[in-house]
């Protein structure tokens, strides 16, 4: 199979979500492609059946935070100071949904590992939450409120968080790679009675790579990382890597 790689670096909501769902539908037979890509500005991303009215849409536009809807389930995330991955894999090649998903975080895990070795400690979720019952709380709001089976955590939290879907004749996934903190603050935009009880629970179940290092992540590093994760793992060379400049955020 043919791997292809891209950076996209920074784009707004509706370009990121759009480009992953023509990378997905446009794919071909005996292809996989992985994009890394930014967001400028912040955007909140909804679940695909996700209603817009338990985000505030007034308080977001204010703050110049987009607000989306991701062709994958879920729930909602801020995108801030993060490095965002997706794959793009040929259902042609009979690997399940579940097997794809597993080898794909296995992937990104060689990939922080590669970044920096104090990251060797990240391991995958090995148990599957019950969903019905978690969607009925409060906190399921949140994406990041529980880590889902084979998804990254450190010391049981949650590091990065992936979706799934399958489009045409390919499954896309895409997730967040948390570097810094202000994914917190999603629950300053839900509309939420309890939202301390929420800022308590997001903070107690995430963690970024900011906080683990106590240093700036170096994303044009840490995407070359994640690029070189994969290689490792499916054991393969990329045929393409274009890795545009990327800005800074202030």
């Amino acid at each position: 199979m043919i791997w292809r790689s891209l950076n996209t670096g920074f784009n707004n909501g509706k370009f990121n979500m759009d480009f992953d769902i023509d990378l997905a539908r446009n794919s071909k037979a005996g292809e996989a492609i992985l994009r890394l890509y930014r967001w400028k500005p912040y955007c909140i991303s909804l679940g695909a059946h996700q209603s817009f009215e338990s985000v505030n849409l007034s308080k977001a536009a204010v703050d110049n935070i987009d607000v989306i809807k991701r062709p994958t389930g879920g729930r909602a995330i801020l995108h801030s100071d993060e490095l965002t991955y997706s794959v793009v894999y040929p259902v042609s090649e009979n690997l399940s949904a579940k097997d794809i998903y597993h080898d794909i975080n296995l992937a990104l895990l060689e990939g922080l590992k590669n970044y920096n070795s104090k990251l060797t400690e990240i391991e995958l979720e090995s148990s599957q939450p019950d969903f019905p019952s978690f969607y009925k709380q409060e906190k399921s709001a949140i994406c990041f409120a529980v880590p889902a089976k084979s998804e990254l955590k450190y010391f049981g939290k949650k590091l990065v968080g992936s979706a799934q879907r399958k489009l045409e004749n390919a499954i896309l996934q895409h997730g967040s790679i948390l570097c810094g903190t202000f994914h917190l603050k999603i629950v300053d935009y839900l509309n939420t009675e309890n939202r301390q009880a929420l800022n308590s629970e997001i903070q107690n179940t995430t963690i970024d790579l900011g906080s683990i290092l106590n240093e700036n992540i170096n994303y044009d590093e840490l995407a070359k990382s994640i690029v070189r994760g994969f290689e490792i793992k499916f054991d393969m060379k990329f045929e393409e890597v274009l890795t545009p400049k990327f800005e800074t955020i202030h």
